[in-house]
């Protein structure tokens, strides 16, 4: 577990972001955000993830999340990376079109020999910078921040438009991620 955690109520609501070691673009590749989607899903059934909002950008991932079935959310937030740096570690090793497969493996080796509390390699920063939402307004924040990442990227005109977030669920549309609990802000 990373010693960078710092989730306070077992219960609240959170916005977190963790990024790949380096900021590297590893979620260039569609193969690659499909794992970290997969997983993301694993985690809603089996784990008690309740996400209010996400996004995955080239290097980096947002969430809005609440961990629901009495599960700290450091340690689901910590079994969602680890599975994921198992499972996009292997895909890239696998992967005969991964033009920069050594260059990559070579990186998150560096990185991982740099840490006392990683075997081998290092996919994920140990970092992710946890925020408990505690007012309409700053889940509001938070949530425009995430679908509007894309936008400041120059991926997209409409945060809707990009596919890789929860940016057209909150525009009535079905997105990505099944149960989306979609945050609505009515009387302020």
């Amino acid at each position: 577990m990373s010693r960078n955690y710092k989730f306070h109520n077992p219960e609240g609501l959170y916005f977190v972001s963790f990024a790949v070691v380096g900021w590297l673009d590893v979620f260039i590749r569609n193969e690659y955000k499909k794992l970290m989607l997969e997983s993301l899903r694993f985690c809603q059934k089996a784990k008690g993830l309740e996400i209010h909002a996400w996004c995955i950008m080239s290097s980096h991932v947002h969430l809005v999340f609440r961990s629901i079935n009495q599960q700290k959310p450091e340690l689901l937030i910590g079994d969602l990376k680890r599975f994921t740096s198992n499972a996009i570690l292997k895909a890239i090793q696998e992967n005969p079109k991964e033009s920069r497969k050594e260059f990559l493996l070579d990186f998150f080796l560096k990185e991982g020999a740099k840490s006392s509390n990683v075997n081998k390699y290092q996919f994920w920063r140990h970092d992710n910078k946890p925020i408990e939402l505690w007012s309409n307004k700053v889940i509001s924040q938070k949530i425009n921040y995430i679908h509007q990442n894309p936008v400041e990227e120059g991926l997209v005109f409409r945060a809707e438009d990009y596919k890789y977030s929860s940016a057209v669920d909150y525009s009535d549309e079905k997105g990505l991620l099944d149960e989306i609990v979609v945050f609505r802000m009515y009387d302020l």
